[in-house]
């Protein structure tokens, strides 16, 4: 998430959000970009385009009941990646 225009901005607005939200220093922003775009292209490809923004809102909700919510982010995130790689294979 470096370099590019659209990374900058990207990187900006996710600053922005972690502030309003109250979440700055909870997460580590350029993890958490990473963790969720494989994760929505992996349910986009795998699944369909619109589940991807879905299943990385249920991610949060998710992780957010979890005693350590960055940790259960990325392990859900792994979980939910596996599943959308077969999905409508059996």
């Amino acid at each position: 998430m470096s370099g590019s225009p659209d990374a900058n901005a990207l990187s900006e607005w996710v600053t922005a959000v972690s502030r309003e939200l109250g979440l700055e220093g909870a997460v580590d922003s350029v993890g958490i970009v990473d963790l969720v775009l494989d994760l929505t292209a992996d349910v986009a490809h795998g699944v369909s385009r619109p589940g991807a923004p879905v299943t990385a809102f249920l991610i949060g909700v998710a992780a957010g009941r979890a005693e350590d919510p960055a940790v259960a982010a990325r392990d859900h995130a792994a979980r939910i990646s596996e599943l959308a790689a077969g999905w409508g294979k059996s």
